[in-house]
């Protein structure tokens, strides 16, 4: 498989993914959107996967790319029927993309917390194997209000309604983080905004606190990220 990934900021790539990818033999190109990298034709690629960053998917007079890269996504899965994993903005900006609405979170989720599916999540395919709630890193200050018509609803928390989404047979996206690595609270808060999130959020040692939790967690996270990779594949071959 050869899939194209979109991203927002170089180091919130496809993170622990990435070994994954390479185990199985599969191939990627990283587009790196917000370095004024162009979108390429989609043709000759078998999937679209869109990363987080740290923009906001209503922010295009600052990023003007955004406009065009909804239009790329919209032609993806609507159009074209591509197997699709968005996370984070990714998931936000396949919901604006296909009609839906995104909006400033009442209440930001910046920690590891609670993730609790659905019950079409529960019986679906991508979360198989996973229990019902389940912990997760988050780091977003945005959400989804309104889902796209047809989209459904795979799970869930007390402060963000929408926390995975799926649409179509093989468009699938989660507002947390199942990608991350053992540097990854590091390298994402070098970033502007996700630091003053951080601080916001957790205080001043913030990115000690988030650091600390994410590792207490850690191989739970990259546990659940290979299953659910396996699975997304098995969503991936479906038509």
């Amino acid at each position: 498989m050869k899939i194209l990934v979109l991203q927002h900021e170089k180091v919130e790539h496809p993170g622990i993914f990435r070994d994954f990818l390479q185990e199985d033999g599969h191939t990627y190109d990283a587009i790196e959107l917000d370095e004024g990298e162009a979108l390429p034709a989609i043709d000759g690629y078998d999937a679209l996967w869109v990363m987080g960053g740290p923009m906001d998917v209503w922010q295009e007079e600052a990023h003007p790319w955004l406009k065009e890269e909804k239009a790329f996504i919209k032609d993806a899965v609507e159009g074209r029927g591509l197997p699709y994993l968005g996370l984070c903005l990714g998931h936000q900006l396949l919901a604006e993309a296909l009609g839906g609405e995104v909006a400033p979170s009442k209440t930001p989720e910046i920690g590891v917390m609670d993730v609790q599916l659905t019950e079409v999540g529960a019986s679906g395919v991508l979360f198989d194997g996973l229990p019902e709630v389940f912990k997760a890193l988050q780091w977003h200050s945005a959400e989804i209000t309104k889902m796209p018509a047809g989209a459904s609803c795979l799970a869930t928390s007390p402060a963000c309604a929408v926390q995975a989404m799926k649409w179509g047979p093989r468009a699938y996206s989660a507002q947390f983080h199942v990608e991350i690595e053992r540097d990854t609270v590091e390298n994402w808060a070098k970033i502007p905004e996700y630091a003053e999130a951080l601080k916001t959020a957790l205080g001043d040692n913030g990115v000690d606190v988030m650091r600390a939790a994410a590792e207490a967690e850690m191989k739970a996270f990259n546990d659940m990220a290979e299953r659910l990779y396996m699975n997304w594949l098995q969503c991936a071959a479906r038509t």
